[in-house]
């Protein structure tokens, strides 16, 4: 005759990662950039993966092969970038932007504002990106495209450390994309990171550092939007200081066709990153192929 079974006692599960943010969190930002670099570099390290995506990808902007000291310094600054994000999301937003040493290129901001122009903000994975909606959603209504993290845990972090101030998130669906269509109509600004790489249909193939690469066409179809003005910003990291926050004007406009408009808008991101290269995510994979999308042809184009 069998025992009769016991019942354990459910022991809930440590969510992990929204516990080691809450940690990290707590801790200084000049002490998150030193434990940044170092992950950083053990990343670098570690994942062959990661050094191609890295050596490949700069080596394509750069017009020649990154030295090893560019490389490692690139990869300290991929890690300081993940590090510095629970340091952004969790303090008081007050203490975030005091980090904010200097803003150069509000002028432009300030044109835009008088000719009753409404702000298109097109950020790349350049020094800190979080930094830039936050400030500029201390001083206006300001939406932003999202996709919900893979990881659900991190959601509720995610929305309370940029759901602060006049900043609202809208998420990166038809109906999202209706939405910020529809403020920007009303002069409500808007942003996002137009060098992410988009799913089956989101995009089209378009020379980005001299490779056809698939993107995004959202950024180009809001710049069609009547009224509708387009900066450049990125936030310069000062590792153990914070940042300097880069407003830039297009060198050209950016008009004609939905391909000439997502060309064009490459060809600056191009620009911008060349300022400060090191500071680019170029282990990001950007020039995966979608499944299913069309293979690129030699010009670049779908």
């Amino acid at each position: 005759m069998q025992a009769p079974k016991t019942s354990r006692p459910v022991v809930p599960r440590l969510q992990l990662l929204p516990f080691l943010f809450r940690l990290l969190g707590r801790c200084s930002l000049p002490c998150l950039h030193h434990l940044g670099g170092l992950g950083g570099m053990l990343a670098h390290a570690l994942s062959p993966r990661l050094r191609r995506h890295l050596r490949e990808n700069y080596a394509r902007a750069l017009g020649r092969q990154p030295t090893l000291s560019e490389r490692l310094e690139n990869a300290r600054e991929t890690g300081r970038m993940m590090l510095e994000l629970p340091f952004v999301w969790q303090r008081p937003l007050d203490e975030v932007m005091a980090h904010v040493v200097e803003v150069r290129g509000m002028e432009h901001m300030d044109a835009l504002r008088a000719e009753g122009s409404t702000l298109l903000a097109l950020t790349p994975h350049m020094g800190c990106f979080e930094i830039t909606s936050l400030y500029m959603g201390r001083f206006m209504p300001f939406s932003i495209l999202y996709r919900p993290p893979k990881q659900k845990a991190i959601e509720p972090l995610l929305r309370a450390g940029r759901e602060r101030g006049q900043l609202t998130l809208v998420t990166a669906d038809l109906s999202g994309v209706r939405q910020i269509i529809k403020g920007l109509r009303q002069g409500i600004a808007t942003g996002l990171l137009p060098d992410q790489a988009p799913g089956k249909g989101e995009g089209i193939w378009s020379p980005f550092f001299g490779r056809p690469a698939y993107t995004m066409t959202l950024a180009a179809r809001l710049s069609e939007v009547k009224n509708t003005r387009v900066l450049l910003f990125w936030g310069e990291r000062l590792p153990g200081r914070g940042w300097r926050l880069h407003i830039v004007p297009p060198r050209r406009p950016i008009e004609g066709s939905l391909e000439e408009r997502v060309h064009a808008i490459n060809h600056e991101l191009e620009t911008l990153i060349l300022r400060c290269p090191a500071q680019y995510l170029w282990a990001y994979n950007r020039y995966k192929t979608p499944a299913g999308a069309p293979q690129p042809t030699v010009n670049g184009e779908s």
